[in-house]
């Protein structure tokens, strides 16, 4: 059961990339390129500050080894492929869709780094190879990603008809799937206890306050990178539980899904309402 949940976690994260391209252009690649203020912020915060907050909240709570280890795996996970089912038409659909393509790369050289950096002192380690990290990039991101571009380029009409719809429809199966591998081993994530949820809960509104702070002043660049911070690419993430033994840690990701959607969804409607 356990094995096949994560199949459709990753099957779902596959279709949402899919809508990401059949919903964008080739064009819309080189937006935070040419904006080199923002690239800075943007790298900084989601690859410098959010993995410290990690850190930071396993040097000071109280947690146990599953634990530690799924906060630093969600930590180094940047990459939020799921960024634009989140945001939806908030107005910065090309630094949405160019950063997204930006940090799925980095994430090659940059996961396997900072896992073995935080990892090792903090008795979590982890042996992650850079290929094995740009296998999952390929076949989860890079591949459905060109289709969906190559489609919106032969379709257009096509493509925009269905991407929302799509995005929808793997956006039921990714939520659906996290909470049946939770009620699948409810005993492992009962022995979070409270401080493990918190854990996760604290680590997500860090990330939210550090991209928020971070996004520069535009309101919609502020309010995006601020959930790219708090969005971690699932399919990374379930790739670098995987090398940890027994399911715990792949647990806690799905929980950290569930604790992502409590944080950020209350988040949005707010910056909504000040937009």
């Amino acid at each position: 059961m356990t094995t096949l949940l994560l199949i459709a976690l990753k099957v779902a994260v596959g279709v949402l990339i899919l809508a990401i391209g059949l919903g964008s252009t080739f064009a819309d690649l080189l937006y935070i390129w040419r904006r080199p203020a923002l690239l800075l912020r943007s790298l900084l915060a989601m690859y410098v500050l959010v993995p410290l907050a990690a850190v930071l909240l396993v040097s000071l709570l109280p947690l146990g080894t599953a634990v530690k280890a799924a906060l630093l795996v969600l930590a180094v996970s940047a990459g939020a492929p799921l960024l634009p089912r989140k945001l939806g038409a908030l107005g910065s659909d090309a630094y949405v869709f160019s950063l997204v393509v930006l940090s799925s790369l980095l994430a090659i050289v940059l996961v396997p780094a900072w896992l073995a950096l935080a990892g090792n002192a903090f008795g979590v380690a982890a042996e992650l190879e850079p290929s094995a990290v740009a296998s999952v990039i390929a076949k989860s991101f890079l591949l459905p990603l060109l289709v969906g571009l190559v489609l919106r380029k032969l379709f257009p009409a096509l493509a925009e008809r269905f991407a929302d719809r799509l995005m929808a429809a793997a956006g039921l199966v990714l939520a659906g799937s996290a909470l049946i591998l939770l009620a699948t081993h409810w005993q492992v994530f009962m022995e979070m206890q409270n401080i493990g949820m918190l854990s996760l809960v604290l680590l997500l509104l860090a990330a939210l306050a550090i991209g928020h702070a971070m996004g520069g002043p535009a309101a919609d660049d502020r309010t995006a990178l601020a959930i790219a911070c708090a969005t971690r690419h699932v399919g990374l993430a379930v790739l670098v539980a995987s090398s940890f033994p027994g399911p715990k840690t792949t647990v806690l990701i799905a929980a950290y899904i569930v604790a992502s959607a409590a944080v950020s969804i209350p988040y949005l409607k707010w910056r909504r309402a000040v937009a």
